[in-house]
């Protein structure tokens, strides 16, 4: 088989290259980045027969329209943006064959915020601290992760896999549930905060990226303590001086000066990667335990869904 190029069209409104992200550096400050929705970027390379550790191409509410120079596969997962194919829509979540000079091109979006695009091979682009996602707030490192008009991507093809398919791995929800873990700063803020935080339906502002979403809600807090910068990490929910609650995503910094009040577990953070602006979110309080056999859980069951 020959090798294929992807090339784009147009760009979409913000779609990048990304994987399972960079582990072990924040001590010297690297973000973690990565798909958001981790869960869908491995399913879609199992689905391609893929290592879970290839890139995809993370597409956000807006997809761009790509070309292939040679024939391959593809699987789409996350949101349903109506994903076309040569003009012909194609279903989501099960090994797409496709031919040379094929289209994808996107519609709008009808269930979630993110989808997450696999093709069959070794993705040959640029790597850092072994990562092809881009390293957010630098100017000059990484640069090529967004997509650009008329980009190429190089893959490295090889012999085409069995047909797959999986159940659907994006469901929108009127109210997303996120579990938490009470963090460092929570036994400092009062009785009423905690029930304000914890008792409500929390809209999402507009103010989200994949640094993080920041919520509509006013949570007091009053404290003589003085803060200062402590480590955080993607899932860390903080009490900003408004008083909104801000989830800390993929690309967030790796300290922070503002009280830590709780943590989403990791196996729900797939969750919030669906979540656009205006949806709601409601915060379950679990312990360690809870949260423990809930992770082991959720490593059990990407087991079996990738036999």
């Amino acid at each position: 088989m020959s090798d294929l190029i992807v090339e784009v069209i147009k760009p979409g409104l913000f779609s990048t290259l990304q994987d399972q992200g960079r582990m072990g550096f924040q001590t010297f400050g690297v973000p973690v980045s990565g798909a958001l929705d981790r869960k869908s970027a491995v399913l879609a390379n199992w689905l391609v027969g893929n290592d879970k550790d290839q890139p995809v191409i993370e597409i956000t509410v807006l997809g761009p329209e790509l070309t292939f120079s040679a024939a391959g596969q593809l699987a789409l997962t996350g949101a349903n943006l109506h994903p076309l194919l040569n003009g012909r829509p194609i279903p989501q979540d099960q090994t797409i064959d496709f031919r040379a000079g094929a289209v994808l091109s996107f519609g709008k979006s009808c269930n979630g915020c993110r989808s997450y695009l696999a093709i069959a091979g070794e993705w040959k682009v640029e790597r850092w601290l072994g990562s092809a996602c881009a390293v957010p707030y630098t100017e000059n490192l990484m640069t090529t992760s967004r997509l650009e008009k008329e980009q190429q991507i190089l893959i490295e093809s090889r012999v085409l896999a069995e047909h797959r398919s999986i159940e659907e791995t994006s469901v929108k929800k009127d109210c997303v549930e996120v579990r938490i873990l009470e963090g460092p700063e929570f036994s400092l803020f009062t009785d009423e905060a905690l029930n304000s935080f914890l008792e409500v339906d929390h809209v999402i502002s507009k103010d989200v990226n994949r640094m993080g979403m920041r919520l509509k809600t006013r949570i007091d807090f009053c404290s003589a303590t003085e803060m200062i910068s402590s480590g955080v990490i993607p899932g860390t929910i903080q009490i900003a001086r408004s008083g909104q609650p801000i989830i800390l995503l993929a690309d967030a910094q790796t300290t922070g000066g503002y009280p830590r009040i709780a943590n989403v577990i990791g196996v729900d953070m797939d969750l919030l990667a669906q979540c656009r602006p205006g949806d709601t979110v409601r915060f379950h309080l679990v312990g360690l335990q809870e949260a423990y056999d809930l992770f082991h859980e959720a490593l059990s069951k990407e087991a079996r869904e990738s036999v």
